[in-house]
């Protein structure tokens, strides 16, 4: 199974000058995203018809940002070449045999004339960063001796400015959505101390000369679970073709840490310490979880053009047997559920003679409650079993997880062997070689659309934020407003912990809210039992009401605002 990026988007380095000039051009706003009005506008010169254009755009912004990066008007324009040469315009066309790199810059009609009037005074570099936004080079020792103070004030001015924008004004969905945040999401979020219960405020910062790999712009990232010696680390390999800095395979528990492989400009492993400090990576939240986990965590770099479009969360074997009695120094659920809330796929990977699900692993399982869409389940090794056993490890395995996660419907299992050997027909049989290839096929699919959906995964994860941040917020209240005003407030306080479960059933019948979307009732309780409730804050209608015009209209206007110009 390989990964292999598409050549589309690649030239040679005299058709990229062309198309840096272009883009200059096509770029209103001087911000490193032609946008939907731009492409309008600058595509028209192509004297393409509309139906063309229009899928021209839905090809190149296959991430559905909204606006194309300097790589994607590539994309863009490659294509507007090729339909120009009367080539159909369909997804066919990237698995042909077409030259990308050779295709020449398509005809547009009145654009040398209109660049020899408007040459901008300098020329913004091609190197674009993944958004398409161009680097901002910054004086090493500007950076290096400025004071905390001058960087807290320049994050505060950041912000302000995300805010001010209006809605009607930014330039992609995700710039959208960090004003959102800041304006109507965070201050319902930091009233009711939402950070606290149940995750970390979200990290939105991103200005002219502190650029940060922020929650919204962070790339996809897949996390690996499953129990020591399931080939977790090997899966990783197998999709790289190589190994990865600090990366140890063999058949006793090997990986004792969380790692986090990523592209970098070279290969090194970065310690946990370091790496929840850095501005450039969205690990910062991690900081909560204290030493003891950070002296667990490491940041593998390599350059690999996979890399660039996703980022694999490797992670230490689940705990099983005797070893469950040993505790770990931090909270293993905690650091999963936190993770799980940023990645875009969960792989739990099962071997056939690893199908118990320990005590630790179903905790595990059950901390990823809310992100059920984002689960697969991998029974790898398969080839170690032959096709009649194979049947039934499938069954017991659908049983174990049928207990686990309480669900009626059958997760997506996939079936087969990730690692570097070839799959043997000799070993399983000519069916259970074509399953194989098929099951690999099936999941290195589901691998390759992840970063097709990533604005819509954050979107959806924002949307999924809004709505718990809403329910705690009227769960505190609540809390709040049950506390006697003079008398007996410890006894009170106690009283509601203890009967948690039905104060929760009080808030979801007077507001009607579904009763799935409420949180653990033990880890409230926990968090709780360290906070005086008569400090909360009260019901406050117009934040509430915010939230669900966000909800409702501002989102759905944001979404609009973005589609296909040409739809």
């Amino acid at each position: 199974m390989e990964i292999s990026p598409s050549p589309i988007g690649s030239c040679n380095k005299e058709f990229q000058k062309i198309f840096n000039d272009w883009f200059n051009y096509a770029d209103s706003d001087g911000d490193g995203r032609i946008t939907g009005n731009d492409a309008i506008k600058f595509f028209g010169m192509s004297n393409l018809p509309r139906p063309d254009l229009k899928q021209v755009w839905a090809m190149a912004d296959t991430k559905r940002q909204g606006y194309l990066g300097f790589k994607e008007f590539i994309i863009a324009m490659q294509l507007v070449s090729l339909a120009q040469s009367g080539k159909e315009i369909s997804s066919e066309i990237l698995h042909s045999d077409v030259d990308f790199e050779n295709v020449p810059p398509p005809m547009m009609e009145g654009l040398a004339e209109l660049l020899a009037k408007k040459r901008r005074p300098t020329s913004r570099s091609a190197d674009f960063d993944a958004n398409g936004i161009p680097p901002v080079e910054t004086s090493p020792s500007g950076r290096w001796f400025s004071s905390s103070k001058s960087v807290k004030k320049e994050k505060s001015l950041c912000l302000l400015s995300v805010a001010q924008v209006p809605l009607s004004s930014v330039t992609s969905i995700v710039d959208g959505l960090k004003k959102l945040y800041l304006q109507k999401l965070k201050p319902l979020e930091v009233t009711y101390r939402f950070n606290d219960f149940v995750s970390p405020l979200l990290d939105i910062l991103f200005c002219c000369l502190l650029q940060t790999n922020s929650d919204f712009d962070a790339k996809p990232m897949v996390m690996l679970l499953g129990q020591y010696s399931t080939g977790k680390t090997t899966f990783i390999k197998h999709l790289l073709k190589s190994s990865y800095p600090g990366a140890h395979i063999g058949p006793e528990p090997t990986t004792d840490r969380f790692v986090v492989v990523m592209s970098g400009p070279d290969e090194r492993s970065i310690p946990g310490n370091t790496v929840a400090v850095q501005a450039d990576m969205p690990f910062s939240g991690l900081t909560t979880f204290g030493t003891a986990f950070l002296s667990k965590f490491e940041c593998s770099q390599m350059p690999h053009p996979l890399l660039e479009q996703i980022t694999f969360v490797d992670s230490p074997g689940v705990l099983s047997g005797e070893k469950q009695r040993i505790h770990r120094a931090y909270d293993f659920t905690g650091v999963t559920s936190w993770f799980a809330a940023k990645c875009d796929l969960i792989l739990l990977l099962f071997d056939p003679h690893k199908l118990d699900v320990s005590d630790e692993f179903k905790r595990v399982i059950s901390s990823l409650r809310g992100h059920d869409d984002k689960i697969r389940v991998v029974l790898n090794k398969a080839d170690q079993v032959d096709t009649q056993q194979l049947m039934r490890v499938y069954g017991a395995l659908m049983w174990s997880l049928g207990k686990v996660l309480n669900t009626p419907e059958v997760m997506r299992v996939y079936i087969g062997s990730f690692n570097d050997k070839p799959v043997s027909e000799d070993a399983v049989g000519p069916l259970g070689k074509e399953l194989f290839e098929k099951e690999q096929s099936d999941l290195l699919s589901d691998l390759k659309d992840i970063p097709k959906k990533a604005c819509d995964r954050r979107i959806n994860e924002f949307v999924k934020r809004a709505r718990a941040a809403k329910i705690h917020a009227y769960i505190i209240s609540h809390l709040k407003k049950e506390m006697p005003s003079m008398m007996g407030k410890a006894k009170a306080q106690q009283r509601l912990i203890d009967n948690l479960a039905d104060e929760f059933g009080k808030v979801q019948r007077e507001f009607h809210l579904p009763p799935g979307d409420f949180p653990n009732v033990e880890h409230f309780k926990e968090v709780l039992s360290g906070y005086n409730i008569d400090k909360f804050e009260k019901l406050k209608p117009k934040m509430i009401q915010a939230v669900d015009d966000m909800l409702g209209y501002d989102i759905p206007d944001l979404l609009k605002n973005f589609k296909n110009p040409y739809d």
